[in-house]
């Protein structure tokens, strides 16, 4: 049996693009806030700049394949829209903190959004588990990722 046969291409593309383009809009609002960015002291561990794009990207990708796993490319049933709600609040929710940290220096703020955006993350993660066990274990590298930019949030208030 051909896997590839199942999948619903333009469903699955779209699901990709939906948090692809969210983080990008993101991006281009606080473009000025990542030259400012490069002259906070930061904490140790920091990465370079140029691997935030290309995580983010590939967590966006995960992002919209859970998604359309949940969506299952049809008809939404039932025990999806919970999950697909929280899915959405907590996009919009990643959408608006890379604009409070890099465009307002909202540092301390940032980094409580943050917590919030982690645990709503983990709720979305679990409820995705339940409906389709692959869509929640694509989640997981976003939590560590969420768990490490809070390391860096944090640092960024304490440093400066």
């Amino acid at each position: 049996m051909n896997v590839t046969s199942n999948i619903r291409w333009k469903e699955l593309i779209v699901s990709a693009a939906v948090p692809l383009a969210a983080g990008g809009i993101s991006s281009l609002i606080t473009a000025d806030g990542f030259r400012e960015y490069a002259a906070v002291t930061k904490p140790p561990l920091s990465p370079p700049a140029w691997l935030f794009p290309v995580v983010w990207t590939v967590l966006y990708i995960l992002m919209g394949v859970s998604a359309y796993l949940i969506y299952n490319g049809g008809k939404i049933p039932e025990k999806s829209k919970k999950p697909l709600t929280v899915y959405a609040i907590q996009l919009a929710m990643n959408f608006m903190w890379p604009i409070f940290f890099f465009s307002l220096d909202a540092y301390l703020f940032s980094f409580i959004w943050l917590l919030a955006m982690w645990v709503l993350v983990l709720v979305m993660t679990v409820m995705f588990y339940r409906v389709n066990r692959l869509a929640g274990l694509l989640q997981i590298p976003y939590l560590v990722w969420l768990t490490f930019a809070a390391y860096l949030n944090l640092s960024v208030y304490i440093l400066n």
